[in-house]
């Protein structure tokens, strides 16, 4: 206490080589002391750059970044693509004849769906938004079972119980897809972290839009994974409008790829019309997230050309150049077909040929689809409890005398019969008074 150091400590008159300039000590933060008042601007860097492989004609700008995928995988690749753009068509003409209720297409952002899966490993979980059926058509989900799910027929593994788009195949590895925005990033996290406790050498891939990552999820979904080191993918499809708003009008700073440096994600933007670029940031993405236990950030860049939905109209809020330029001069179809051209592993006959059998495949499953029956009535109640509890019981004894008393009044034609409770169990459970 009474030493001359000490002394030199209190009256500020040590020198700077006894005592080196002092860092911050504060736990929440590694930075360095500054002694001038400056503010950090939103506009620091020029912007996060935009990885591709191959410009709009299909020509490999570097050689060094060329995939080099084989031959049956990029007609995958293709062929995966031009299916679902054909699928597309014809659901969104279906619902606009009034034979199923709703309908999401994908046109435009077909790079990103398959991209993106070609690089998982099969066993990878897949958490989907809504416009992801590219991904699920990639693991050999089968037309049949997109068009079940959309017309709501008996062969829905969902059992007409969601909306159509509303995807799921637990053999592919793919859960179900909810309508609430962001409420499957947190879980998607949540299931990176199991999967981390079990050492089980997967991968979770959380697919959302730029507009979902402004909800509070996305944001809580990033820290968790940061903190807890999961192995996850986030995937974010910046297609340039979240229904009617355009991104000016969502954030003001650097797209979504900016704020992963903030959450301590590793962090790519790539363009999302390049099928190859997707894939191999994909892909390199996975084997960081596995090996490493760490979260990645993908944006994809890529475009909505179609409505947001059957219930929208585009045409209120962006114009029809805009769109015309999209879907003519930078589609990622267009631009892997430039490419299979150049590689003479495709021609205008194949092309032709194929587009023709694609639509017949697709017709075909629509066609099959719509002569099935609904899912029988007494399916709203199954698959929740194993022991069916006493107030649904009596909903649906409930239900059932309804449907007998009045019958004339319901087509029950269409609908799938059998496996209702007997008369009896129903006039037992009938709603009391």
């Amino acid at each position: 206490r009474n030493s001359p150091i000490a002394t030199a400590i209190v009256w500020g008159v040590c020198s700077d080589a006894e005592f080196p300039q002092e860092k911050p000590q504060f736990p929440g933060a590694s930075a360095e002391f500054v002694e001038r008042l400056e503010f950090i601007q939103p506009n620091v860097l020029s912007g996060i750059p935009v990885y591709r492989v191959m410009d709009r004609q299909g020509q490999i700008l570097q050689q060094s970044e060329d995939p080099q995928l084989p031959k049956e995988l990029v007609l995958k690749l293709y062929k995966t693509m031009t299916l679902l753009n054909t699928m597309d068509r014809i659901l969104y003409e279906s619902q606009r004849q009034g034979r199923i209720s709703f309908y999401m297409t994908n046109y435009g952002e077909e790079g990103t769906h398959v991209g993106s899966a070609a690089a998982l490993d099969d066993n990878d979980l897949v958490f989907g938004q809504y416009r992801e059926a590219g991904v699920l058509m990639y693991r050999g989900y089968p037309l049949e079972l997109f068009m079940a799910q959309c017309y709501g027929n008996s062969r829905d593994p969902g059992k007409g119980r969601q909306m159509p788009v509303h995807y799921g195949c637990s053999q592919r590895h793919f859960v179900t897809i909810s309508s609430p925005l962001a409420t499957q990033i947190p879980q998607a996290v949540g299931a990176a972290y199991a999967i981390k406790r079990a050492d089980a050498n997967r991968a979770v891939i959380c697919y959302f839009g730029e507009g979902a990552a402004s909800e509070g999820d996305a944001h809580a979904g990033f820290n968790f994974a940061a903190t807890l080191e999961c192995p996850i993918l986030f995937f974010c499809r910046n297609n340039g409008y979240a229904i009617s708003t355009p991104t000016a009008e969502q954030y003001r700073g650097d797209g979504i790829a900016a704020r992963g440096p903030g959450y301590g994600l590793l962090s790519i933007r790539v363009d999302g019309n390049d099928v190859f670029a997707v894939y191999k940031a994909t892909r390199e993405a996975r084997r960081r997230a596995v090996a490493e236990n760490r979260p990645v950030l993908i944006e994809a860049m890529t475009y909505r050309i179609g409505h947001h939905s059957t219930s929208d109209d585009s045409s209120a809020y962006r114009s029809v150049d805009e769109v015309d330029y999209w879907d003519k001069r930078d589609h990622p179809i267009s631009r892997l077909r430039h490419f299979l051209l150049r590689k003479g592993w495709w021609d205008e006959e194949q092309e032709k040929g194929w587009r023709k059998s694609s639509r017949k495949m697709v017709l075909e499953s629509f066609t099959a689809a719509e002569r099935l029956p609904k899912p029988s009535p007494h399916l709203l109640f199954t698959d929740v409890y194993r022991e069916l509890p006493l107030h649904l019981r009596r909903q649906q004894g409930a239900l059932l005398q309804h449907l007998r008393r009045y019958r004339q009044h319901y087509p029950m034609e269409l609908f799938e019969s059998g496996g209702e409770p007997p008369m009896e169990e129903a006039e037992e459970t009938q709603v009391q008074p």
